[in-house]
C-alpha cells in the first residue's frame, strides 16, 4: 500500500469553492484502479491549508494509472486553479514497527 500525501495551499477567499469542487473531484478518484481510500484534512492553524491523503494499492496506480487517465484531466480542471503554490506530492510506505 502507498500513501500519497499532498499539502494544499488554497488561494484566499476560495475555500468554499475548493471544498465544493473537491467533493465533485472525489467521485472521479474513487473509480480509479488501485484506489483504496482518501481523506481531506483542514488545518486548524492555517485557514487556507489542507492535507490530502490518498491510499493506493501501488505507486504505479497513482503515477501512471490515475495521472494518465481521462479522469485526471477532469480532476485538474476542477482543482488545480485553487492552489498557490502548486502542491508537492510525496508517497509513503508503512514501516513494520515490530521489527524495530
Amino acid at each position: 500500500m502507498i500513501l500519497e500525501v499532498a499539502t494544499l495551499q488554497i488561494k484566499p477567499g476560495l475555500i468554499n469553492d475548493f471544498e465544493s469542487n473537491f467533493r465533485q473531484a472525489s467521485k472521479l478518484l474513487i473509480k480509479m484502479k488501485g484506489y483504496i481510500s482518501h481523506e481531506l484534512k483542514k488545518c486548524v492553524e492555517e485557514e487556507n491549508k489542507y492535507l490530502l491523503l490518498v491510499k493506493w494499492q501501488s505507486i504505479t496506480d497513482h503515477l501512471v494509472g490515475f495521472r494518465n487517465a481521462p479522469e485526471y484531466q477532469e480532476w485538474k480542471a476542477l482543482l488545480h486553479h485553487f492552489y498557490d503554490p502548486f502542491p508537492v506530492v510525496e508517497h509513503y510506505i508503512d514501516i513494520n514497527l515490530s521489527q524495530i
